[in-house]
């Protein structure tokens, strides 16, 4: 069973707005004040930049936070992660989507089914051990799954997936 600790949801309201629209129309989130960590574009609905939602450190953790310790392949021993679910994010901006084409800092990309995207699952990792992560230390924003609760999250594919320095997400149909 995964050890996560849910926080207060903040972000009910942005999503009870965008559920109450008529089809085709968007509703905002509130503008970054930091600098921008993660741009998430394509079928989303819910927008604070254009036709994207920009997210900041600050809004990051505004959204229901998760906590979970797990060893990963790359790092020695277990880490403490903290982050926003990849679940949650999905339903702050309003995706409506089958994949997210996660891309990192040097370009480098993968492709993430939204069907991963489901409670005790992966997490957009914006603190390990209660630090913010440098871009040397696989930061800002990691995408990372809980691998030692779920033995399915123990494989290539689902390591492969585990994106590190991650700056956009684009979903598509």
């Amino acid at each position: 069973m995964p050890t996560a600790r849910l926080a207060a949801p903040a972000f009910v309201a942005v999503l009870a707005l965008g559920t109450m629209l008529a089809p085709g129309m968007a509703a905002e989130l509130d503008a970054p004040t930091g600098d921008v960590l993660l741009t998430v574009s394509g079928a989303v609905t819910v927008t604070n930049r254009g036709d994207m939602a920009v997210f900041d450190l600050g809004l990051l953790e505004s959204l229901p936070q998760v906590e979970f310790t797990t060893a990963t392949i790359w790092t020695q021993g277990e880490h403490r992660f903290t982050g926003v679910t990849l679940e949650a994010l999905l339903d702050a901006v309003g995706a409506d989507g089958t994949i997210l084409n996660a891309t990192a800092i040097n370009d480098y990309s993968v492709e993430i089914p939204v069907s991963d995207a489901v409670e005790g699952g992966p997490i957009v990792a914006y603190r390990m051990d209660g630090e913010t992560m440098s871009v040397r230390d696989k930061g800002p924003l990691w995408v990372v799954y809980p691998y030692d609760d779920v033995r399915e999250y123990r494989s290539e594919v689902i390591y492969s997936r585990s994106i590190w320095q991650l700056d956009r997400i684009d979903i598509r149909p």
